[in-house]
């Protein structure tokens, strides 16, 4: 189901416990196997689970509870723009007004090329840098303004996804 190298990268995790607690591996488990998919299918979170020793429902109340995983197919690359209050009071609705005209697609949406999905998220704990997005979970991109907007979504088109 995982790649020996995603399943080493978990193993790692794993270590990180007393063996009686394995399952606390599971965000990191369920990242390393997101990257490696793309996304958390059943298939693949009931694999984490049996790899865990853990219920499959505690794994799927993880991915569904945290915005970073995603239980369906998304783009190739995800833009979620943080729409919490600092973000919110530094030009956040603009800059989710423009993304949304720019991409042709509304939170939550995925564009009709399928490069790009993008999300709405919480703080995301750099507010000095407001507004900002997070890139495929990994990266994150502040101070946005459109200029800065149409130079990100013009480098994603020529980049691999696992920015």
């Amino acid at each position: 189901m995982l790649s020996p190298a995603s399943l080493e990268q978990i193993d790692r995790e794993v270590a990180k416990y007393p063996a009686e607690h394995r399952q606390s591996a599971v965000m990191s488990a369920l990242r390393i196997a997101q990257v490696e998919k793309g996304w958390l299918s059943t298939d693949v979170m009931d694999f984490i689970a049996h790899y865990l020793d853990m219920p499959s429902i505690a794994v799927y109340e993880v991915a569904t509870f945290y915005n970073m995983y995603d239980t369906h197919p998304v783009g190739t690359h995800k833009l979620t723009l943080c729409t919490n209050i600092s973000c919110m009071l530094r030009g956040a609705p603009e800059m989710a007004d423009y993304l949304r005209r720019k991409l042709a697609c509304e939170f939550g949406e995925t564009t009709a090329d399928g490069l790009f999905t993008l999300k709405e998220g919480e703080c995301m704990g750099a507010c000095g840098d407001a507004p900002l997005c997070l890139v495929n979970n990994h990266r994150m991109e502040g101070f946005l303004t459109e200029e800065k907007i149409d130079a990100l979504i013009e480098a994603l088109k020529s980049e691999k996804k696992g920015a």
